[in-house]
């Protein structure tokens, strides 16, 4: 738990809530231990859709589809998502729950392994939503940076790890030094790269938010 409980727990308590297919989506979810975002991070990401009202939106790492549907459902603007999974058993249920949304033509889901997927694809697109395998963040950022608009959001969830992120990496457990390495890499690419500028948060499990430059602002900076 990266913030106090009790305050998470308060402020979980204002949340005016989701539809009721979302609901059950989730509940399904946590029943067979299949993480869904938090819902401090589906607060987040509904503001940052009220915001960006973004037309394209990638994401990476669909799951059950449960964020694909919430920011379908939660953008007041009209959008294509595109979707990406590599885990066979969770990629039936994401299908048939876009089709319980009735957002089988809106979503796009493309099965396979993100690293090659995403060098497949053309974009721009005007959201980037990262919540896949923590440890391959900091290979896929080249790609997302290539397919993210000027101007463009990308999202990043779960970068803090349950708090492992501040600690040395000896005191990380052995099978988790290798994803702590490179979500360290990953943050801190975020936060120097000459084309973003991000602020990470402790929302949920931390989340970071980037907004890509154009090149003329690069160039004003240098």
């Amino acid at each position: 738990m990266i913030v106090d409980e009790r305050f998470v727990t308060y402020i979980n308590a204002l949340n005016s809530g989701n539809t009721a297919l979302l609901d059950e989506i989730e509940a399904e979810a946590l029943r067979t231990d299949v993480p869904v975002i938090r819902k401090e991070t589906q607060a987040c990401l509904k503001l940052f859709l009220a915001l960006k009202r973004p037309a394209r939106i990638l994401e990476v790492g669909t799951a059950v589809g449960f964020s694909a549907i919430l920011m379908k459902t939660y953008n007041p603007a009209e959008c294509k998502i595109t979707t990406i999974e590599n885990y066979d058993k969770r990629i039936p249920i994401a299908r048939e729950n876009f089709r319980r949304a009735g957002m089988e033509q809106e979503i796009e889901l493309i099965e396979g392994d993100a690293a090659k997927v995403l060098q497949c694809l053309a974009g721009p697109y005007d959201m980037i939503f990262m919540d896949a395998a923590k440890g391959q963040y900091i290979h896929f950022l080249p790609h997302v940076l290539r397919l993210l608009e000027d101007g463009g959001m990308l999202i990043s969830d779960n970068i803090l790890q349950d708090g492992d992120i501040i600690e040395s990496r000896y005191a990380v457990i052995r099978r988790n030094r290798t994803i702590h390495r490179r979500m360290r890499s990953y943050l801190y690419e975020l936060t120097h790269h000459e084309q973003l500028v991000t602020a990470v948060l402790p929302v949920g499990d931390g989340i970071t938010v980037s907004s890509k430059k154009g090149a003329a602002d690069c160039k004003k900076q240098q």
